[in-house]
């Protein structure tokens, strides 16, 4: 049986194939079709199944990670979107939270709502904080906001109303009326969203919900009739922003649950790469064409959030706390008007791509500078697929050069310096400013241009050990075979720990736990190993932020808490708080604000192969070229071909490994060693 992982992004699509028979695994790369990605997913399909020998019939799985509703919101290129709320409410999404998106710039102007003030509609009704009606929803109040918006015509609604957290009864009857009246029309409701207290980040994640639902809802459509016209039998599965895998129904209805999709793939596939070879605690740097990728995971579980923000919209549904920066190879290089060097986050994409791809693109960039400095190839890349223009990619630094009033090799080192700090900056965000240390941290790097990097990187935050999994520029494919299929179901509860209400904690478990229950049953693969578990989200009274504890787990196998579950949870808070915050208050009072359960079925996890041992690094050698290091200048420096290396050979810097999917740069002051599975471990000196 075949299982393939297919990865989007901003410039290639990348494949991976398990041969289950005989645990091999087959890559492939191509230019991603920005316009319709599904037409690369299914050209990756065939290419792949060209590749292995193998039948469009002996695929068992397809997993898929996908940018579309990432660039549908950073592009505003959304549904044309309304919403209905509670009379009082209609300028939440306005108001927001009146806190500056830059406290120091002073023309900092806050993300537009993305939904039109003239598109947002009341409707007179009320739940009250505990859940009971304060003011019933009339039939009438309900057929006329429906004509209100068969009149806008819109293309997706949001329905958002007050406390829907705790009642969702309005909210359902007027999402249903809508659904029957515009059968055409994307409908959701924020409580089946973002079942949660605080109603702007609600109604944020769902006006986004509704904004990207009719997109992706097409993009989904048309992906399962182009995978189902290359012959393969199964339905591809979509891994979501925490991690898991979803089917295409799940994320039909959420599909502001994919918003990191890509990047949770490759945080799955180093933990699971990192964990063979002996890391449990780490830093993914995944550093592709248009952006780059920071996630801690510390032993061996990456780091989740309840809340993120994309474009300046907060969005609050469970994802993994992945920190993006606009670096990576396509950044187009510029000087601003102070005559100062700028890197990002504007980027060439793959079409035109960077001027050296020789496809017409002109701007400096990040790819360009790494040609000209001799860590890329300057002849040819992609295993010799494409050919470099080294004089378009001339032609495009001197730009920068001139306007620099300095050299070319001068500008070229420029570019990747300021683009090696920014990246610095970014697993500075996720340990550093999260209270790690990331010295006691390995830097995992993958994507097809973090390994000519992440050795600067790791110096400029000091880090001493990087280690470069076999395929680099394929691992976020590779995180599409190793993940879970999961979902998380959390519940508001809002309860104080030592006065809370036996029965609303338990109403809330219950709830939740049918819920996972029944998730389970419709999604789980026939004879799959399932699993529950859980967590509680608590804080100090009068705090404004939380942190989170397990459940019992005798709370999770019985849907009650039993006795002693509660003091259990807030004796592991305080515990908590003193680990991230260096302090716990004994006395004061506890809030329980949310449980979630997480349900899974766990998808077997194939081991990378151990390679052949051998200690010559002669025997891969390939040519030797002039390489630019930013502390010596050009040097001299041996290139070696990755799939040459074996198991125990010690590679001193300067050092370039090449291969079909990326190229490692390892610097004068580093020295690489290859483990039994064929990873890039290196030593990286700290001066």
């Amino acid at each position: 049986m075949l299982r393939i992982g297919i990865d989007v992004g901003g410039t290639f699509t990348d494949v991976t194939a398990l041969d289950t028979a005989d645990g091999r695994f087959h890559i492939h790369k191509l230019p991603s079709t920005t316009d319709d990605q599904s037409v690369a997913v299914a050209e990756g399909v065939r290419a792949i199944l060209q590749r292995t020998g193998a039948a469009p019939g002996d695929v068992g799985y397809l997993g898929h990670g996908t940018t579309v509703a990432t660039n549908t919101v950073l592009e505003s290129d959304g549904a044309r979107t309304a919403l209905v709320t509670t009379a009082g409410l209609r300028d939440v999404l306005e108001i927001g939270r009146q806190q500056r998106p830059d406290l120091y710039d002073l023309d900092a102007d806050k993300a537009p709502a993305l939904v039109d003030r003239s598109l947002v509609h009341t409707v007179t009704e009320r739940m009250t904080a505990q859940g009971t009606v304060r003011t019933p929803l009339s039939g009438q109040d309900a057929d006329a906001v429906v004509e209100r918006i068969r009149a806008a015509d819109p293309e997706a609604v949001a329905v958002c109303f007050l406390h829907s957290y705790r009642n969702d009864r309005h909210e359902r009857e007027i999402a249903d009326r809508l659904r029957a009246a515009l059968p055409d029309v994307y409908v959701c409701a924020s409580a089946d969203i973002a079942p949660v207290f605080r109603e702007f980040e609600r109604f944020s994640t769902a006006a986004v919900n509704a904004y990207v639902g009719p997109r992706i809802n097409r993009y989904m459509s048309r992906l399962a009739d182009r995978i189902e016209a290359t012959g393969v039998p199964v339905p591809p599965k979509v891994i979501g922003s925490s991690g898991g895998m979803m089917s295409l129904e799940s994320v039909a209805r959420y599909p502001v649950t994919t918003l990191l999709s890509g990047p949770s793939a490759g945080v799955v596939a180093a933990s699971h790469v990192a964990g063979q070879a002996g890391f449990g605690n780490l830093i993914t740097f995944d550093m592709g064409g248009t952006s780059t990728d920071v996630c801690l995971v510390r032993d061996g579980q990456a780091v989740a959030s309840t809340q993120r923000r994309i474009n300046g919209r907060p969005v609050r549904t469970p994802s993994l706390d992945i920190h993006t920066v606009g670096a990576g190879g396509g950044s187009i290089a510029h000087v601003d008007s102070g005559g100062a060097l700028e890197v990002g986050p504007a980027s060439a994409g793959s079409q035109p791509g960077p001027a050296a791809y020789g496809r017409g693109g002109d701007r400096p960039t990040v790819t360009d500078a790494n040609v000209l400095r001799g860590r890329l190839n300057p002849r040819h890349i992609l295993g010799g697929a494409l050919a470099v223009d080294y004089e378009a990619a001339a032609r495009a630094v001197d730009g920068v050069a001139k306007a620099m009033a300095t050299g070319r090799e001068v500008a070229a080192r420029g570019i990747g310096r300021i683009a090696a700090v920014n990246m610095a900056g970014a697993v500075r965000k996720v340990s550093v400013e999260a209270g790690e240390d990331p010295r006691a941290y390995v830097l995992v790097a993958f994507g097809g241009a973090g390994p000519l990097h992440a050795v600067e990187v790791a110096r400029e935050v000091g880090m001493r050990t990087v280690v470069v999994p076999p395929n680099p520029g394929t691992l976020c494919a590779l995180g599409l075979l190793v993940t879970d299929i999961r979902a998380e179901f959390p519940r508001a509860v809002l309860e104080e720990a030592d006065e809370h209400d036996p029965g609303k904690l338990d109403e809330a478990l219950r709830e939740a736990h049918e819920s996972a229950r029944g998730w389970l049953a419709a999604e789980a693969p026939p004879g799959a190993e399932t699993r529950i578990t859980g967590e509680a989200r608590m804080r100090y009274a009068r705090q404004n932020f939380e942190l989170s504890v397990p459940l019992p787990r005798q709370a999770i196998d019985t849907a009650r808490f039993g006795p002693g579950a509660v003091a259990e949870m807030v004796a592991a808070f305080h515990e908590q708080h003193t680990k991230s915050y260096g302090f716990a208050h004994a006395d004061a009072r506890v809030q329980i604000v949310e449980i979630q359960l997480t349900a899974a079925a766990l998808v077997d996890k194939p081991e990378l192969p151990s390679i052949a041992a051998g200690s010559d690094p002669r025997e891969a050698l390939v040519d030797r070229r002039q390489v630019d290091f930013d502390e010596t200048g050009p040097l001299d420096t041996p290139v070696y071909e990755r799939a040459g290396l074996r198991a125990g050979t010690r590679l001193p810097g300067p050092a370039i490994v090449e291969q079909l999917d990326t190229t490692t740069v390892i610097t004068p002051d580093a020295t690489a060693l290859v483990d039994a599975y064929g990873n890039l471990v290196i030593e990286v000196e700290q001066r």
